[in-house]
């Protein structure tokens, strides 16, 4: 027997051990599960640092979670936006945008992602994934560019695709929980 087989089974055995561990799904979280994390790291960039916008960063599951989100932040001070995505209590990435993003910051409190799912598939939602094998594909929370009758009001807007109908739309008051409005495009 060759002396370094023992050794070569065991490097082996420890790489396909890290692969596995590295290549595993990550827990998906509902949406404020990685804001603290965010929120502080952005704190620390600038001391005015205020949410203006959250959205999943990999796909969802069916009680809106998802295993990366990302947090965009604005600085009235640097006039620049910072965005943070956080994944399994971490943030993968932190970088500042090349564009100019200066939106109003997001209302607190605001529901959690499961929440605004809960109320979106009460009619609207449940019944496009039924009738046209939808899947639900992007939650996002802003305030001021989804609700044209309250601009001024925090919403989550959830995106349901289909292969055989126009995307569904529906905007869902972050305060209340409330359906606003459904749109199909």
């Amino acid at each position: 027997m060759n002396p370094r087989t023992p050794w070569i089974a065991a490097l082996c055995a420890v790489l396909c051990i890290t692969t596995a561990a590295l290549a595993r799904d990550a827990a998906p979280a509902q949406a404020r599960g990685g804001f603290d994390l965010a929120r502080d790291a952005a704190r620390a960039w600038s001391e005015d640092a205020t949410l203006t916008y959250v959205e999943n960063d990999e796909p969802l599951t069916g009680d809106g979670a998802a295993p990366r989100w990302g947090y965009l932040f604005y600085s009235k001070a640097l006039d620049a936006s910072r965005v943070y995505s956080v994944r399994e209590g971490r943030i993968v990435v932190a970088e500042n945008l090349d564009i100019k993003f200066e939106a109003p910051p997001v209302a607190d409190p605001w529901i959690d992602s499961g929440a605004a799912l809960t109320a979106a598939e009460q009619d609207a939602g449940r019944t496009f994934r039924r009738d046209h094998a939808g899947t639900l594909t992007t939650m996002l929370l802003m305030r001021g560019a989804l609700e044209s009758n309250d601009p001024d009001e925090t919403t989550w807007m959830l995106v349901y695709a289909s292969p055989s109908a126009p995307s569904l739309f529906v905007v869902v008051d972050a305060a209340s929980g409330k359906v606003r409005r459904t749109w199909r495009g």
